[in-house]
């Protein structure tokens, strides 16, 4: 089995969906007491923020820069930036390691691309949703990501940090959400990404009134994936017991 090595913490409440996916899909495809061989970094989140609030992100890239080279080091097969904002400075993690960053803008776009959808809702950060560097990798495999008007943007970024983060799921912020979508849909939406990893805290995608693409979930497929094939083919695709 593959070592997957996972910078997290951004916040604690997704990269414990990062844990716990990533297990759950170990123990389903190898069967027995089956589990994840994983090293995870967590980072303090109060850092990475003040660092994205006041735009020092190159200095956020030189950090999770590091932390990747470390994970690395310490015997990771791969590494994956478990949050979404955070690939804004992919390009630092990448140029730091010399084995694979899975990158959720990647791997959700493949899975999009997959189910036919060409024109999904983001709902994720603000940043995210207005810095472009998401939009134009998406727009690099032809997916036309469509975002809400921009009080919207401001609820759901409200939703994700004053909420979600801190571990707070509201029914009332669901309907929002749900609102959201429906606005969305009628503008010519066709399916809706889940672009931040605690969204999934919130949001079924499989309740939606669009197709719902979860990033969280489509990242940590990917990851075992490339964990856990080599082993089912070696075992003949037999578990274990």
């Amino acid at each position: 089995m593959k070592t997957i090595g996972l910078i997290g913490g951004m916040s604690f409440e997704s990269t414990a969906v990062y844990y716990d996916r990533l297990n759950t899909l170990a123990r389903e495809s190898l069967g027995g007491l089956a589990s994840a061989e994983l090293l995870l970094h967590s980072v303090n989140f109060a850092d990475i923020a003040a660092m994205q609030q006041t735009g020092r992100w190159d200095e956020a890239g030189r950090h999770l820069a590091a932390i990747a080279a470390r994970l690395q080091g310490a015997g990771a097969d791969c590494i994956l930036i478990c949050t979404n904002t955070m690939h804004k400075v992919a390009a630092d993690v990448r140029e730091a390691i010399s084995v694979p960053l899975i990158d959720i803008i990647d791997e959700t776009a493949l899975a999009l691309k997959a189910g036919g959808a060409k024109r999904p809702l983001l709902i994720a950060t603000r940043y995210t949703m207005e810095d472009g560097f998401y939009s134009r990798q998406m727009a690099g495999h032809g997916i036309d990501v469509m975002t809400a008007p921009k009080p919207e943007r401001d609820r759901i970024h409200a939703i994700i940090f004053d909420e979600l983060c801190k571990g707070v799921v509201r029914g009332e912020s669901r309907t929002e959400m749900f609102e959201i979508i429906d606005a969305a849909k009628a503008q010519g939406a066709d399916s809706i990404i889940l672009g931040c990893t605690e969204i999934c805290l919130l949001l079924d995608p499989e309740k939606l009134a669009l197709p719902g693409y979860d990033s969280t979930r489509i990242h940590c497929e990917a990851a075992a994936k490339f964990a856990f094939d080599q082993i089912r083919a070696f075992t003949g695709d037999k578990k274990y017991a």
